[in-house]
């Protein structure tokens, strides 16, 4: 086993404890032991880092050559062919990319990062070609929320063959853009569908896809999606939640302008339950990602009303001490309460 010196005594200290509690015997304690092997450097982190360096620098190389005028008129002359056909040659480059990279995925399991950073690749061709398709069959109607369900639709379809959490979570972001536009298509792009603002609606769709996330949990072939789906269906729930404590169901400006602190309370309280319940639940299932999303957004809850209710009454500098303070406290309370940890571990020994 290949850790670092952080991980290597997290495992070490286990031993030591499974050893003393009699679960395990000498032979086996000595045997973990001699297969662990410390690394100096945390390589694993420095290749994540690098490839999503990679990535961004390309982004950036073509945004750049495409704003070159040379460049952009050469590339029309090479590529002037009807939209159909740019979006067939895009898929197909796309397809081949997701091949390779599930065949490489087969061959180096390992190599983690470098795979995803291929996936990549054929998520961004893949939506070009999508976007060359809504241009073919463009008939002036608006209705480009169809685009999306059907990226929605591959992009899931494709990580599901490939095994790829990387692309599994551009469907569920392409799923809730379709969500956002089909809601605003069918409104007339009002603020308010069937009495909801957008916010609100994605209330629902957060709740939805995180109760959906949970059919998932015991079915094998959709374990690898679990974790990546619960996340987005907690990102997409929470964040609703706080702009919704923070604007209201309003439908334009100037109803928001209109309105109280106290009448937007409400909000701010169904924010603060659904964080106390997700708490609630990650204590229960001792599950940490249902912990720290809780937590999170609970103190953001708290600390979002109090710029509400007191920046405009009270001198900011009296606003920013209090949060020194409060920030303060809860560094030297978890301070403590790791030293503590750190004695009962020491005193376990």
């Amino acid at each position: 086993m290949q850790l670092s010196k952080k991980k290597a005594r997290v495992v070490e200290e286990a031993v030591d404890a499974l050893l003393q509690e009699q679960v395990i015997d000498p032979a086996t304690a000595l045997r973990i032991r001699g297969s662990i092997q410390r690394v100096g450097f945390d390589w694993r982190r420095l290749a994540r880092y690098a490839f999503v360096t990679a990535i961004i620098c390309a982004v950036i190389a073509v945004a750049a050559l495409l704003a070159d005028d040379f460049i952009l008129n050469l590339l029309q002359e090479i590529f002037h062919a009807p939209p159909a056909v740019k979006s067939l040659v895009l898929a197909a480059v796309s397809g081949w990319i997701f091949s390779f990279g599930w065949r490489r995925q087969r061959k180096h399991p390992e190599k983690i990062f470098s795979n995803e950073a291929i996936h990549f690749a054929g998520v961004l061709g893949l939506a070009a070609a999508i976007a060359w398709l809504g241009e073919a069959l463009d008939t002036g109607s608006g209705h480009y929320s169809l685009l999306l369900l059907l990226g929605a639709v591959a992009y899931g379809v494709i990580g599901f063959l490939v095994q790829s959490k990387l692309i599994w979570i551009f469907s569920l972001l392409s799923l809730g853009s379709w969500f956002g536009a089909e809601t605003g298509y069918v409104s007339g792009w009002g603020a308010y569908y069937i009495g909801m603002s957008y916010p609100l609606r994605f209330v629902l769709f957060g709740l939805a896809l995180t109760l959906a996330t949970l059919l998932m949990r015991d079915r094998p072939r959709l374990q690898l999606f679990y974790r990546p789906s619960l996340v987005m269906g907690l990102l997409y729930l929470f964040i609703a939640l706080w702009i919704l404590s923070i604007w209201g169901n309003y439908e334009g400006y100037d109803d928001w302008q209109r309105a109280t602190h106290w009448q937007l309370l409400h909000w701010s309280v169904y924010f603060a339950l659904a964080a106390v319940v997700c708490i609630y639940l990650g204590l229960k299932h001792d599950d940490g990602l249902l912990r720290g999303f809780g937590l999170t957004f609970f103190f953001l809850n708290l600390y979002t009303r109090f710029f509400e209710f007191f920046w405009d009454h009270v001198h900011k500098g009296v606003i920013f001490l209090l949060l020194a303070l409060s920030f303060w406290l809860l560094g030297a309370k978890a301070e403590s309460l790791w030293q503590l940890k750190s004695i009962r571990d020491r005193l376990q020994k």
